[in-house]
């Protein structure tokens, strides 16, 4: 999941950010002691994602606000329907808002694009995974919005897992020399992967004893002779050039993973609203 406390510091930034020292409108518009019920709810069919974290951002303005969701986290909705409500003081409720919805419109992108990318590749062995491709200050979010998408994480940060690209190739003196110093260095529970753009550097990586080789760009046809010469001596995935049209074909290269930069780096916002149109007097 995540941690709360790191989210509450940052949804108290984020709404420092928004409010600084007060809803000028809300305030000015709309009398303290009036109380409505705000609905949430789709303009859009799609997966959503973050109802946990619309809910603290709301009780963070507002203790005594109220939210309750219409729908289980990761369920599929159709335009209309209403996904939850938040009821209370209204000053609150519009002063939360905005936060409330940036957040679950990012992550329900980013829930029903990896939905997609899942059901593609449905019946082979392929899994779907994320890249380092996120919003900074947003990994944990993102990240965690791919999973209630059906898609899996791969390393989280730089911290935890070697990754050894072509750059690190030339700053070493080749693959060989990478993947034994890296050996050298990390602790013995930690993987190894190494990016591969040729046949040659596959086993390359294979001699080294790579955990896990990156078949980066490669033709399907490629693919296809690196899973052959790798015959599970180690995980394989592919990168690059993935998008909705192509990820079937991969996935049935017989590769074990497809890593897709598309999952966090450009969705488009799912379009949710709120409508203060039930009032309370």
């Amino acid at each position: 999941m995540w941690n709360r406390r790191e989210l509450q510091r940052k949804i108290e930034e984020w709404l420092h950010e928004d409010l600084g020292y007060g809803d000028i409108t809300t305030m000015s518009t709309i009398p303290e002691s009036e109380q409505g019920v705000g609905i949430l709810y789709a303009k859009e069919a799609g997966i959503v994602a973050g109802l946990q974290i619309a809910q603290q951002v709301f009780e963070t303005v507002d203790p005594d606000l109220n939210f309750t969701a219409k729908v289980e986290e990761g369920a599929r909705v159709e335009y209309g329907q209403q996904i939850a409500e938040v009821s209370g003081s209204v000053r609150s409720i519009l002063s939360g808002e905005r936060l409330a919805l940036n957040l679950m419109q990012r992550l329900s992108a980013i829930a029903t694009k990896t939905s997609e990318y899942a059901q593609a590749v449905a019946g082979t062995k392929a899994r779907v995974v994320d890249t380092r491709k996120t919003t900074p200050g947003m990994r944990f979010l993102e990240k965690y919005a791919v999973r209630v998408g059906g898609g899996h994480n791969h390393r989280f940060a730089l911290y935890d897992a070697v990754m050894i690209k072509d750059n690190h190739i030339k700053g070493a003196g080749g693959i060989a020399q990478a993947v034994a110093a890296a050996r050298a260095a990390i602790p013995h529970t930690m993987t190894v992967e190494v990016e591969a753009e040729t046949l040659g550097q596959v086993q390359e990586a294979l001699n080294a004893g790579a955990d896990i080789i990156m078949l980066d760009n490669m033709s399907n046809e490629k693919m296809v002779e690196a899973v052959q010469l790798i015959a599970g001596r180690a995980l394989v995935e592919a990168s690059g050039g993935v998008n909705l049209e192509t990820i079937g074909s991969i996935a049935k290269t017989g590769v074990d993973i497809i890593s897709v930069g598309a999952l966090t780096h450009s969705v488009k916002a799912f379009d949710i609203s709120l409508d203060l149109n039930t009032r309370k007097r």
